[in-house]
Protein backbone atom coordinates (compact mmCIF):
# COMPACT_ATOMS: atom_id res chain seq x y z
CA UNK A 1 0.00 0.00 0.00
CA UNK A 2 0.71 3.30 -1.15
CA UNK A 3 3.08 5.39 1.82
CA UNK A 4 0.94 9.06 0.77
CA UNK A 5 -2.06 9.70 -0.76
CA UNK A 6 -1.54 12.30 -3.57
CA UNK A 7 -4.27 15.45 -2.27
CA UNK A 8 -5.32 16.21 -6.09
CA UNK A 9 -5.98 12.87 -6.50
CA UNK A 10 -8.29 12.63 -3.18
CA UNK A 11 -10.04 16.25 -4.89
CA UNK A 12 -10.83 13.97 -8.14
CA UNK A 13 -12.43 11.30 -6.04
CA UNK A 14 -14.52 13.80 -3.88
CA UNK A 15 -15.75 15.99 -7.26
CA UNK A 16 -16.64 12.36 -8.88
CA UNK A 17 -18.74 11.57 -6.14
CA UNK A 18 -20.28 15.11 -5.72
CA UNK A 19 -20.91 15.92 -9.68
CA UNK A 20 -22.29 12.07 -10.35
CA UNK A 21 -20.30 11.50 -13.00
CA UNK A 22 -16.55 11.39 -14.57
CA UNK A 23 -17.24 13.24 -16.90
CA UNK A 24 -18.83 15.95 -15.62
CA UNK A 25 -16.23 16.45 -12.74
CA UNK A 26 -13.39 16.19 -15.43
CA UNK A 27 -15.35 19.51 -16.27
CA UNK A 28 -15.32 20.95 -13.05
CA UNK A 29 -11.65 19.73 -11.99
CA UNK A 30 -10.62 21.67 -15.18
CA UNK A 31 -8.63 18.42 -16.46
CA UNK A 32 -9.43 16.08 -19.67
CA UNK A 33 -11.35 12.73 -18.87
CA UNK A 34 -8.68 9.95 -19.40
CA UNK A 35 -6.69 12.34 -16.50
CA UNK A 36 -8.94 12.08 -14.33
CA UNK A 37 -9.42 8.30 -14.82
CA UNK A 38 -5.87 8.34 -14.59
CA UNK A 39 -5.93 10.21 -11.13
CA UNK A 40 -8.63 7.04 -10.20
CA UNK A 41 -6.04 4.44 -11.19
CA UNK A 42 -3.04 5.74 -9.53
CA UNK A 43 -5.33 5.43 -6.14
CA UNK A 44 -5.99 2.44 -6.98
CA UNK A 45 -3.23 1.07 -7.21
CA UNK A 46 -1.66 2.86 -4.65
CA UNK A 47 -4.10 1.77 -2.24
CA UNK A 48 -4.22 -1.75 -3.54
CA UNK A 49 -7.89 -2.09 -3.62
CA UNK A 50 -11.23 -1.42 -6.49
CA UNK A 51 -12.88 2.14 -6.01
CA UNK A 52 -15.41 1.78 -8.67
CA UNK A 53 -17.36 -0.85 -10.23
CA UNK A 54 -19.14 -0.57 -13.75
CA UNK A 55 -23.34 -0.33 -12.96
CA UNK A 56 -25.19 -0.34 -16.24
CA UNK A 57 -23.29 2.37 -18.25
CA UNK A 58 -22.34 4.50 -15.38
CA UNK A 59 -19.76 4.07 -13.03
CA UNK A 60 -20.38 3.82 -9.01
CA UNK A 61 -18.32 3.36 -5.78
CA UNK A 62 -17.70 0.19 -4.42
CA UNK A 63 -17.66 -0.88 -0.70
CA UNK A 64 -13.89 0.17 -0.57
CA UNK A 65 -14.57 3.18 -2.64
CA UNK A 66 -17.17 4.43 -0.32
CA UNK A 67 -14.51 4.09 2.62
CA UNK A 68 -12.34 5.84 0.96
CA UNK A 69 -14.29 8.68 0.19
CA UNK A 70 -14.86 9.18 3.67
CA UNK A 71 -11.33 9.66 4.43
CA UNK A 72 -10.50 11.98 1.48
CA UNK A 73 -13.53 14.57 2.75
CA UNK A 74 -11.73 14.36 6.25
CA UNK A 75 -8.39 14.67 5.10
CA UNK A 76 -9.01 17.34 1.85
CA UNK A 77 -10.87 19.18 5.25
CA UNK A 78 -8.34 19.35 7.47
CA UNK A 79 -5.62 20.37 5.12
CA UNK A 80 -8.19 23.18 3.65
CA UNK A 81 -8.87 24.44 7.34
CA UNK A 82 -5.23 25.12 8.13
CA UNK A 83 -3.79 26.40 5.26
CA UNK A 84 -6.83 29.14 5.80
CA UNK A 85 -5.45 29.39 9.21
CA UNK A 86 -1.98 29.57 8.34
CA UNK A 87 -2.89 31.99 5.43
CA UNK A 88 -4.57 34.12 8.00
CA UNK A 89 -2.16 34.68 10.61
CA UNK A 90 0.75 35.15 7.65
CA UNK A 91 -1.38 37.84 6.53
CA UNK A 92 -2.75 39.31 9.92
CA UNK A 93 -2.22 42.56 11.01
CA UNK A 94 -3.24 43.55 15.08
CA UNK A 95 -4.42 46.86 15.00
CA UNK A 96 -3.19 48.20 18.51
CA UNK A 97 -4.56 52.06 19.71
CA UNK A 98 -3.12 54.59 22.37
CA UNK A 99 -3.31 57.37 23.85
CA UNK A 100 -0.01 60.08 23.35
CA UNK A 101 0.05 60.14 27.29
CA UNK A 102 1.03 56.45 27.28
CA UNK A 103 2.12 55.50 23.99
CA UNK A 104 5.70 57.07 24.56
CA UNK A 105 5.60 54.96 27.64
CA UNK A 106 3.68 51.63 27.05
CA UNK A 107 4.32 50.94 23.39
CA UNK A 108 7.97 50.07 22.91
CA UNK A 109 6.95 47.21 25.44
CA UNK A 110 3.87 46.75 23.30
CA UNK A 111 5.73 46.14 19.87
CA UNK A 112 8.30 43.73 21.53
CA UNK A 113 5.54 41.25 23.15
CA UNK A 114 3.49 41.33 19.81
CA UNK A 115 6.41 40.61 18.16
CA UNK A 116 8.02 38.42 20.50
CA UNK A 117 4.23 36.07 20.98
CA UNK A 118 3.06 36.47 17.12
CA UNK A 119 6.23 36.80 15.05
CA UNK A 120 4.21 36.23 11.74
CA UNK A 121 1.84 39.20 12.07
CA UNK A 122 2.22 42.68 11.04
CA UNK A 123 1.17 45.34 13.86
CA UNK A 124 -0.26 48.91 12.91
CA UNK A 125 -0.78 51.88 15.67
CA UNK A 126 -3.36 53.99 16.03
CA UNK A 127 -2.89 57.11 18.55
CA UNK A 128 -5.70 59.13 19.98
CA UNK A 129 -8.09 60.67 22.44
CA UNK A 130 -9.45 58.23 24.52
CA UNK A 131 -12.65 58.46 23.51
CA UNK A 132 -12.16 58.25 19.74
CA UNK A 133 -10.19 54.89 20.52
CA UNK A 134 -12.94 53.60 22.77
CA UNK A 135 -15.28 53.96 19.58
CA UNK A 136 -12.95 52.56 17.36
CA UNK A 137 -12.51 49.09 19.28
CA UNK A 138 -15.92 49.18 19.91
CA UNK A 139 -16.74 49.34 15.84
CA UNK A 140 -13.73 46.89 15.79
CA UNK A 141 -11.25 48.68 13.73
CA UNK A 142 -8.82 48.74 16.48
CA UNK A 143 -8.35 45.15 18.46
CA UNK A 144 -7.09 46.62 21.57
CA UNK A 145 -6.24 50.00 23.31
CA UNK A 146 -5.02 51.57 26.36
CA UNK A 147 -6.94 54.41 27.35
CA UNK A 148 -7.29 57.15 30.18
CA UNK A 149 -9.58 56.55 32.44
CA UNK A 150 -10.30 59.72 35.20
CA UNK A 151 -13.47 58.60 36.33
CA UNK A 152 -12.39 54.96 37.62
CA UNK A 153 -15.92 53.40 36.31
CA UNK A 154 -14.71 52.48 32.50
CA UNK A 155 -14.84 49.24 30.47
CA UNK A 156 -12.00 46.95 30.26
CA UNK A 157 -9.08 45.62 31.76
CA UNK A 158 -7.62 47.77 34.34
CA UNK A 159 -4.05 47.91 34.29
CA UNK A 160 -2.57 50.59 36.22
CA UNK A 161 -2.74 53.84 37.58
CA UNK A 162 -0.64 56.89 36.87
CA UNK A 163 -0.36 60.42 38.81
CA UNK A 164 -1.74 63.32 37.59
CA UNK A 165 0.61 66.65 37.46
CA UNK A 166 0.48 70.41 36.95
CA UNK A 167 2.88 71.36 34.96
CA UNK A 168 3.58 75.14 33.94
CA UNK A 169 6.63 76.85 32.19
CA UNK A 170 8.94 78.72 34.49
CA UNK A 171 7.86 81.96 35.88
CA UNK A 172 3.86 81.20 35.51
CA UNK A 173 1.54 81.67 38.63
CA UNK A 174 -1.77 80.50 39.48
CA UNK A 175 -2.03 84.31 40.59
CA UNK A 176 -4.81 86.33 40.03
CA UNK A 177 -6.81 83.48 38.20
CA UNK A 178 -5.40 80.20 37.40
CA UNK A 179 -5.11 79.66 33.50
CA UNK A 180 -5.51 75.98 32.43
CA UNK A 181 -4.40 74.51 29.18
CA UNK A 182 -6.79 71.69 28.12
CA UNK A 183 -8.05 68.78 25.95
CA UNK A 184 -10.91 70.28 23.90
CA UNK A 185 -13.90 68.14 25.35
CA UNK A 186 -15.04 65.69 25.95
CA UNK A 187 -12.19 65.09 28.31
CA UNK A 188 -11.89 63.54 31.31
CA UNK A 189 -8.65 65.15 32.31
CA UNK A 190 -10.43 68.83 31.85
CA UNK A 191 -13.38 67.83 33.96
CA UNK A 192 -10.85 67.05 36.85
CA UNK A 193 -8.43 69.77 36.42
CA UNK A 194 -11.91 72.09 36.67
CA UNK A 195 -13.36 70.59 39.78
CA UNK A 196 -10.37 70.21 41.76
CA UNK A 197 -9.22 73.99 40.96
CA UNK A 198 -12.61 75.11 41.84
CA UNK A 199 -12.73 72.48 44.66
CA UNK A 200 -10.50 74.66 46.26
CA UNK A 201 -11.50 78.17 45.45
CA UNK A 202 -9.58 78.93 42.63
CA UNK A 203 -10.97 81.06 39.63
CA UNK A 204 -10.42 79.10 36.21
CA UNK A 205 -10.08 80.65 33.28
CA UNK A 206 -9.72 77.61 30.09
CA UNK A 207 -7.03 79.74 28.00
CA UNK A 208 -6.07 77.43 25.47
CA UNK A 209 -7.57 73.65 24.24
CA UNK A 210 -6.23 71.21 21.49
CA UNK A 211 -7.29 68.31 20.16
CA UNK A 212 -3.64 66.74 20.66
CA UNK A 213 -1.12 66.45 23.43
CA UNK A 214 1.53 68.54 21.59
CA UNK A 215 -0.86 71.21 20.91
CA UNK A 216 -1.63 71.46 24.68
CA UNK A 217 2.13 71.36 25.94
CA UNK A 218 2.85 74.33 23.11
CA UNK A 219 0.13 76.12 24.96
CA UNK A 220 1.97 75.58 28.46
CA UNK A 221 5.47 75.99 27.27
CA UNK A 222 4.14 79.28 25.88
CA UNK A 223 3.44 80.44 29.10
CA UNK A 224 -0.48 80.75 28.80
CA UNK A 225 -1.11 78.20 31.73
CA UNK A 226 -0.76 75.19 33.55
CA UNK A 227 -2.22 71.71 32.50
CA UNK A 228 -2.85 68.37 34.20
CA UNK A 229 -1.39 65.30 32.24
CA UNK A 230 -0.46 61.87 33.85
CA UNK A 231 2.80 61.13 34.61
CA UNK A 232 4.94 57.73 34.78
CA UNK A 233 7.76 59.57 35.99
CA UNK A 234 9.43 61.87 33.58
CA UNK A 235 8.87 65.42 32.70
CA UNK A 236 7.88 67.33 29.62
CA UNK A 237 10.93 69.28 28.44
CA UNK A 238 10.89 72.90 29.60
CA UNK A 239 7.90 72.38 32.11
CA UNK A 240 8.35 72.70 35.94
CA UNK A 241 5.58 70.94 38.12
CA UNK A 242 3.54 72.87 40.67
CA UNK A 243 2.80 71.16 43.22
CA UNK A 244 1.45 74.11 45.42
CA UNK A 245 -1.95 73.43 43.66
CA UNK A 246 -4.62 71.17 44.58
CA UNK A 247 -4.00 66.98 44.18
CA UNK A 248 -5.15 65.93 41.45
CA UNK A 249 -5.19 62.45 42.47
CA UNK A 250 -4.45 59.57 39.65
CA UNK A 251 -6.06 58.26 36.22
CA UNK A 252 -6.45 54.68 35.41
CA UNK A 253 -5.29 53.41 32.77
CA UNK A 254 -7.44 50.70 30.99
CA UNK A 255 -7.19 48.30 28.19
CA UNK A 256 -10.01 47.96 26.08
CA UNK A 257 -10.77 45.37 23.61
CA UNK A 258 -12.84 44.67 21.03
CA UNK A 259 -15.48 41.95 20.90
CA UNK A 260 -14.41 38.59 18.98
CA UNK A 261 -10.50 39.19 19.64
CA UNK A 262 -8.11 36.16 19.83
CA UNK A 263 -7.83 35.46 23.86
CA UNK A 264 -3.68 34.59 23.19
CA UNK A 265 -3.73 38.25 21.65
CA UNK A 266 -5.48 39.96 24.65
CA UNK A 267 -3.53 38.35 27.30
CA UNK A 268 -0.34 39.19 25.92
CA UNK A 269 -1.32 42.87 24.98
CA UNK A 270 -2.70 42.80 28.92
CA UNK A 271 0.42 40.98 30.13
CA UNK A 272 2.46 43.91 28.17
CA UNK A 273 0.61 46.80 29.62
CA UNK A 274 1.10 45.41 33.66
CA UNK A 275 4.25 44.59 32.82
CA UNK A 276 5.45 48.14 32.24
CA UNK A 277 3.85 48.99 35.92
CA UNK A 278 5.56 45.83 37.30
CA UNK A 279 8.91 47.27 36.61
CA UNK A 280 8.29 51.31 37.70
CA UNK A 281 7.64 50.27 41.55
CA UNK A 282 6.73 54.01 42.31
CA UNK A 283 3.77 53.96 39.82
CA UNK A 284 0.26 52.40 41.52
CA UNK A 285 0.62 48.24 39.74
CA UNK A 286 -3.18 46.65 39.52
CA UNK A 287 -2.78 42.77 39.40
CA UNK A 288 -3.36 41.10 35.58
CA UNK A 289 -7.08 40.05 34.75
CA UNK A 290 -8.27 42.88 37.25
Amino acid sequence: MTNSLDLEHLRTLIAIAECGGFSKAAAVRHISQPALSQHVRQLERGLKRKLFERDGRNMRFTHEGERVLAEARRIIEVHDTSLRRLEAERDRTIVVGSTEHSAEQILPEMIRALQAAFPGCATRFEIGRSTQLTEAVNKGTVDFAFVLDPSGQGAGHLVGELPLVWYAARGWSPEPSCQLVAFEEPCGLRERALTVLAGQGHRVEVVGQSTTLEGVLAGVRAGLGVALLPSAGGRPQGLTVHSELPDAGTTHLRMVARRGLSADVEQTALSAGTDFFAQRPHLQLVSRGA
